[in-house]
């Protein structure tokens, strides 16, 4: 369906009127610094951080929409209660009975960001202008009948909000999977004393550097260029690692971290770990060192570019039950990494889908169309 259908069926056609959001509320900021906030606070305080803090004192008791006046420039929340404000926070507050408050959020996160892009002088919107924000156009369907303009308004919010509650829920069965893979993780992984054997990493396995390349070495191709971090550096048109593959990447800020491919790639800037298959599986060991991600990061040396050494990882120990447990636990959690990280198949993919098929109807349902002397 096409934006205008989509919105004519909507507007049935009555008249759309642009006003300012100085029009349609109060608009004003908090007085406090952000250090005022306090770990076992009763209130929020909205400060320009994405998180909300606490207080344990309250300015305002009201519905109200807050928006970041500097640091996250233009993010905007929606809080029905008591609350507090940092000083670069605008606290929107007093709306027209006539406009929705929950529309207005919407039309605030659809729009103002790149609103607010279009009238910066400097590379990087730093702080929002008082009279820009007090000007920005907000539209108003059906002006002249007020009962008719908010049950539009409140069609908008219900088809939007149906949205942002699927992902919200997906995005919290996400979480709750997480912690049951790492439950399951550090259960599975985890062996009492003379259980099973243990061995170092170079006793059952050898390391093998990557080949040092740069962009402009590469010829066009398909084949992930990894290095040192979580995704490919570039694409290339030739392999020097087969198969599985397990990869810990050498320098630089994610110095440690440990990733598996089971495809051809070319290393570079980090180092293969090839086991020994008659004593340990390769995904076993990817498994092993993933459940020890945090403290592997810790190995890092170095102030200025951080590294971690092949010797450090030759004597790390690691469990070596049978063949056939390796494969039982590697199943399982195999099950659990593709549900809770893989972006084609598990529930990260589905958020991807659910996010962009909201912010799609977000663009027909705010298609309004504009005089001349209306700019967004």
């Amino acid at each position: 369906m096409s934006s205008v259908n989509f919105l004519e069926k909507l507007l049935d056609g009555v008249e759309v009127e642009w006003k300012t959001l100085g029009q349609t509320c109060k608009i004003e900021t908090g007085k406090l610094n952000a250090n005022a906030a306090v770990d076992d606070g009763e209130y929020m305080f909205f400060t320009t951080a994405k998180e909300t803090s606490k207080i344990d004192k309250f300015r305002w008791d009201t519905e109200a929409l807050l928006i970041a006046g500097n640091a996250n420039v233009g993010e905007v929340k929606h809080y029905i209660g008591k609350f507090e404000a940092y000083q670069r926070t605008y606290v929107l507050t007093n709306f027209d009975e006539n406009v929705s408050v929950r529309f207005l959020y919407f039309v605030l996160s659809h729009s103002l960001k790149k609103y607010l892009e279009e009238r910066t002088n400097s590379a990087a919107m730093t702080y929002i202008v008082l009279s820009t924000l007090e000007n920005f156009p907000i539209p108003i369907p059906c002006p002249g009948n007020p009962q008719k303009s908010l049950a539009i308004q409140s069609e908008i919010v219900r088809i939007l909000d149906k949205f942002t509650a699927v992902t919200a829920e997906l995005t919290a069965e996400l979480d709750m999977r997480k912690k049951q893979y790492n439950y399951y993780r550090d259960q599975l992984l985890s062996f009492k004393e003379g259980e099973v054997e243990w061995k170092t990493l170079g006793e059952v396995a050898q390391f093998k550097r990557g080949t040092a390349i740069t962009q402009k070495q590469t010829t066009p191709g398909e084949i992930p260029v990894v290095a040192n971090g979580p995704i490919p550096t570039y694409f290339h048109s030739e392999s020097n690692r087969q198969g599985e593959t397990i990869v810990i990447a050498r320098s630089g800020a994610y110095a440690g971290y440990v990733s598996f491919w089971n495809q051809p790639i070319f290393l570079t800037d980090a180092f293969s770990v090839h086991s020994d298959l008659k004593i340990v599986k390769p995904k076993f060991i990817y498994h092993v060192l993933q459940n020890k991600q945090e403290h592997i990061h810790a190995m890092k040396k170095g102030a200025g570019v951080p590294h971690v050494r092949v010797k450090e990882f030759e004597t790390y120990d690691i469990p070596i039950p049978p063949i056939t447990e390796q494969d039982r636990i590697v199943s399982i959690l195999d099950k659990f990494d593709t549900l809770t990280n893989s972006i084609t198949e598990g529930l990260p993919r589905e958020i991807e889908l659910r996010q962009k098929q909201y912010e799609y109807y977000r663009d027909l349902l705010f298609s309004f169309p504009k005089p001349e002397t209306v700019s967004n």
